[in-house]
């Protein structure tokens, strides 16, 4: 029989737009370790944060429309086949980039950065390995010195977290779905509320609380849940939701906001996350859009966009390392350059290594989502 297939259109040049938000914001982060003159641009400073949110959106919609979708087409939700797909899927390319920058790039002296020697690397590090190993890179990066090529992967722990314990939340709440990721939203907010009150000092655990809590973000992926379930159901708030002028207002204002740098007082994160679910929404179920991010160039970059996201840093800092070596140090050279090294090496990994994981991870693939040709 043949597998149920599921595409969902636009949501590659989404995963896109987030990577490369987050290239934007290393950039110019960047130029600050090699005390370049930076461009203090707003939007510079916020387009990282909210690129990851973005990814953020997006894992939550797929993920949980996967699974519903999945239980209704077999009865019920294979959680061990589930785990074997993101790992496949995950830990191949993380492990290669902590392999990179443990043990590769401190030795190399064009990847070595100003103000993190081998010292500040090394500092803890059989407590930096165990975060790191044991996918905790979130807590890592807030409890213990940066690792330079590694810190990213900050947000990777945070998703690693999310797929963990995100189909057993839907196999026990199987009645009562919303509630749950509605309950998910106020508690998160609730705790990190709490851990932000001075009192909070004398609670056990409090320490380590503040220092994972702010990076869980499971409350924006819980978001993208919300929209899945709601599009999953053909709940009738999808009316309003799905509406073109609904659309067009989210979608100009998210542009707004986006390029004036604007940072919420409140609830910046959740904000932003109901702005770009809206958007996913739309762009991945609403076929009658004249806007569309579907093409070959948009969809490929997609495809390869965890890629694009693990290598940007080492692309930046050798992208930075010939703009020393060529005395050419504009934007106009600088940012598509970096691109370009990051494409390169996003592809090539793609290509002659995550594929080899990519073609195992279809024997355990109870849905095919995409429509491209399975890995050969």
């Amino acid at each position: 029989m043949e597998q149920p297939r599921i595409y969902f259109p636009n949501l590659n040049g989404l995963r896109f737009i987030a990577a490369l938000l987050v290239i934007i914001h290393h950039v110019e982060a960047y130029k600050g370790f090699f005390r370049m003159e930076h461009d203090d641009i707003p939007f510079a400073t916020i387009a990282g944060p909210l690129g990851v949110i973005l990814f953020f959106v997006l894992s939550g919609f797929l993920i949980t429309y996967l699974l519903l979708f999945e239980e209704t087409a077999f009865g019920k939700i294979n959680i061990r086949n589930f785990y074997t797909r993101r790992i496949l899927r995950i830990w191949p390319l993380y492990f290669l980039i902590l392999l990179l920058a443990f043990l590769v790039l401190p030795n190399i002296d064009i990847f070595v950065l100003p103000r993190f020697g081998k010292d500040a690397i090394y500092s803890q590090l059989a407590l930096k390995i165990i975060f790191y190993v044991f996918f905790l890179p979130n807590l890592a990066c807030a409890a213990l010195s940066s690792i330079p090529y590694a810190s990213h992967t900050w947000s990777i722990g945070t998703e690693e977290q999310f797929y963990l314990v995100w189909p057993l939340l839907l196999r026990f709440f199987k009645k009562y779905r919303m509630a749950m990721m509605l309950g998910i939203i106020l508690c998160y907010n609730i705790i990190l509320a709490l851990l932000k009150s001075p009192w909070s000092d004398d609670l056990p655990g409090s320490l380590v609380l503040r220092l994972f809590w702010p990076g869980f973000s499971i409350d924006c992926m819980a978001i993208g849940g919300i929209l899945a379930l709601l599009y999953f159901r053909k709940s009738r708030m999808l009316s309003l939701l799905m509406d073109n002028r609904v659309f067009y207002v989210v979608l100009m204002a998210t542009i707004f906001l986006l390029a004036m740098g604007y940072h919420f007082p409140y609830l910046h994160d959740k904000i932003y996350a109901v702005l770009f679910g809206i958007i996913v929404l739309n762009l991945a179920a609403n076929d009658t859009l004249s806007i569309s991010l579907e093409n070959n160039i948009l969809n490929y970059l997609g495809r390869i966009s965890y890629g694009l996201y693990m290598y940007h840093p080492i692309a930046i800092v050798l992208a930075f390392a010939i703009c020393r070596n060529t005395g050419h140090f504009s934007n106009w050279f600088i940012y598509p350059l970096a691109m370009v090294l990051t494409s390169a090496m996003a592809a090539l990994s793609y290509q002659y290594f995550e594929s080899w994981f990519l073609k195992r991870k279809q024997q355990f693939t109870e849905i095919i989502s995409g429509k491209e040709k399975p890995v050969n």
